[in-house]
Formats: structure tokens, sequence, C-alpha cells
């Protein structure tokens, strides 16, 4: 049976629906780390942590899955089975986002504690919405995918033979999947996370607690109960009015007076801690270093082997020693964690050594010689500081005085 022509509001209606996949999938392909990180969110909700060493897998098939819909309709490709596609799509994200609607709402007003998500992500990181208004706008998307799938038949399918469609669709699942190999490998070709260490970003404001400023008084009085009230300046020049003032005047009390209040960073939980829970934040996140690299390592047990084996960390070491450029590590690992990760990779970099024992030397001493510190896991919003500050593990994040200048993953050190 030959389809009718495709009318101007059917085509308007196929092309908003096809246009939300596509962004939907865009937003979340160029950051592949979030949705697993997403996906694992959803396992650990529905009682399925084993799944965690799948979630990356599972987030990225979903992303090419979202795509090649959405690129299939946009191209009337096999329309048919696309448009059963998206029905079967929508129905399951139908259900799954009215439950979190629901069970928020649970949560929120009657106590419940059923660990459900709170933002489905499903446009990525890109645009942050809640459960409530995901799930209405599932409902206007699922009256519009019921349109698009009840009039399928007068949607006629691009002029390509069978073949030529199925090759046409690998091409909108192809660039799905270089996009997210791509962005894995290096880092998201568009900053949208939720990580405020983005490049021209002011660290120092939104990590560091400025303290308050005070200003030491000191409280002199003498035999007639006269109190004078000094400051450091004051007490210089005190005898130049009067003379014999120490003399009249005895010390009392020193006084600390509050000129402006401390001021919390805009970000809290951030910290930089050694094994002595010393915070060296302030140190390193300071107007005054010229250059700062900040080694992000997640966590220390999900380092990239790669990255350890390459020589490429060795490298930035030692350019970092060679330049006199500070280089510190910061992940969320516990200082115990942190020298056993420091000892492994001693032993890793001496025994995967055909160099001499000087030569090795040196070398260890390149590749380990920077101090590392822990950032204690929030325990509510977990390790969202130090995981969503660079998109690798591990990864790079250089400051020019204080300010965010570069980003870079592990591959290009």
């Amino acid at each position: 049976m030959k389809k009718q022509k495709e009318s101007t509001w059917l085509m308007i209606v196929r092309l908003l629906l096809a246009g939300v996949f596509i962004f939907s999938g865009l937003s979340k392909m160029i950051d592949p780390v979030a949705s697993g990180i997403l996906m694992d969110d959803y396992f650990i909700s529905f009682g399925m942590g084993f799944m965690h060493p799948f979630s990356l897998t599972l987030g990225m098939l979903m992303n090419i899955a979202e795509f090649t819909l959405g690129f299939m309709l946009l191209f009337r490709i096999r329309v048919n089975l696309t448009a059963l596609g998206f029905l079967l799509f929508m129905v399951f994200f139908f259900f799954l986002t009215a439950w979190l609607a629901v069970a928020e709402h649970l949560e929120v007003n009657y106590g419940y504690n059923l660990k459900v998500v709170k933002d489905c992500g499903c446009f990525g990181q890109a645009i942050a919405m809640s459960n409530l208004e995901t799930f209405l706008k599932n409902v206007a998307l699922m009256v519009v995918t019921l349109i698009v799938f009840g009039k399928r038949k007068s949607i006629p399918d691009i002029r390509l033979t069978q073949l030529g469609q199925w090759l046409f669709a690998c091409v909108g699942a192809g660039i799905a999947l270089f996009i997210q190999i791509y962005c894995l490998h290096n880092l998201p070709i568009i900053d949208i996370t939720k990580s405020k260490w983005k490049t021209g970003k002011d660290m120092v404001e939104l990590l560091v607690e400025k303290p308050a400023e005070k200003e030491m008084l000191f409280l002199y009085k003498n035999e007639e109960g006269i109190e004078k009230l000094l400051s450091m300046e004051e007490m210089e020049t005190i005898t130049e009015t009067i003379p014999k003032f120490y003399e009249e005047y005895y010390f009392v009390d020193r006084i600390d007076s509050v000129i402006t209040e401390a001021v919390k960073p805009e970000i809290a939980g951030f910290s930089m801690l050694d094994d002595q829970g010393r915070d060296f934040t302030s140190i390193y996140l300071d107007y005054n270093k010229e250059t700062v690299y900040l080694l992000f390592m997640h966590d220390l047990d999900e380092v990239s082997k790669a990255a350890l084996q390459s020589g490429k960390l060795t490298q930035l070491v030692a350019y970092c020693m060679d330049n006199k450029i500070d280089i510190v590590g910061i992940t969320n690992s516990s200082p115990e964690e942190i020298k056993d990760f420091t000892e492994k990779l001693n032993y890793t970099t001496v025994n995967g050594s055909n160099s001499n024992p000087d030569e090795i030397k040196v070398l260890v001493e390149k590749q380990i010689n920077f101090p590392i510190y822990y950032n204690p896991i929030d325990p509510v919003k977990g390790p969202f500081i130090v995981r969503d500050a660079v998109r690798s593990n591990p990864g790079l994040i250089i400051l020019k005085n204080g300010v965010v200048s570069e980003k870079r993953a592990w591959r290009n050190f």
C-alpha cells in the first residue's frame, strides 16, 4: 500500500519529536562518564549495585539508542520500525519517571527512604529537571509519540533501498559512538558538567573560605579608672599626645575586634587534607600562586592503569620538577589507600623498568615525588567535588593565580 504524502502539521510534529531525542542523546553523549554515573545511581536506587561494572557501557548504549532513534525519525528511515521504537522507549520511561515522581513525593512528604534518584538526567547535565517536571515532560512527549505512531503510515520512508536505509541508520549510530569515545578518551567537547572547575573560573572565590578580618585593640587603665582602648598604630604614637602614657597607664587586656565577618565559600566541602588532617586548600588555591598543577585521581582503585603505565604521568611530574611548578594530587581515597597506592606505584615503576639502578631511582623519584591530598566524601552528595572536577581519571587542571587555565585528560598530558 502506497503511503500518503506527509502533511505539514505531521512533519512539524515528527521533526519536533526527532529534535528532542537528538538533543537529549547529544547532551548525554558529550559527557558519557556522567551517563555512567547516572546509570550507577539508578542501579543503587533499585538495589542492583552488582551492575556497577556495566554502568558506563549501558549508559553509552542508551545514548546511542536515543540519538539513533531521533536520527532515523528525522530522515524518515524505516518509519514503521522507528515509530515502534519510539513507542517502546517512551512507554518504559513514562512509567519509570512516574514512579520517580511518586517516590520522591513519598520521601519528601511522608518520610519514606526509597533512595530515589533526584534527577533523571534526561538531558544530561545541560538541563536540570525535577522528577515531577520530567514526568510532565514525558506526558507531553508520549502524546506526540502516539500521534507519530498512529500516523506512521502517512510518513513516507526516505527514497533508499532497505539496505541503504539500514546503512544510513548505522551512520547515525556511528556518529553517536564516535562522539562518546572521543569525549571518553579526552574530555567533553562542551563542558556542561555541574562542576564549577571550568576554564576561566576563579576557584579561590568559589572554594576557599575568606577568614574574618580582625583588629587587635589593647585596653589600658590609669589609677583614676580612666580607660583607653588603643590599636597597634595608636600605641606607636600615643606618647606624642600623652608623653608619660606608659608610666601613668597599665595594660589590662587585649581585645580582638572583628572588622569583617568570615565569608564561607560558594561550594562547601572541598578540602586538601594530609594524613595528619591538615588542610592545604588555601596554600595551593591562592592568587599569589602563579601556576599550580592539580592532578585529580577520583578513586585510586579506579585510576587508569594505562595512564600509570604509559609514562605520561612520569613525564608530567618530571616537567613540573624541572620547571619548579607545584604539582599535587587530589583524591577521594583515604590516607591509608594513598600510602598503599604510592608504594604499589613505586614497586611497579622499579620492577617494570629496564634502566640501570641509578636511572630507576630517578624515575621513581620523579613519578611519585608530589603530595597527594584527600577530600573526604560528602555523606549525602557523594564524591561529587573530585569526581566532577575533570572527566578523566587521572585528569589535570592547571591553575594560574587561582583561576582555571586548562583542563586535560591524561592522554593529553
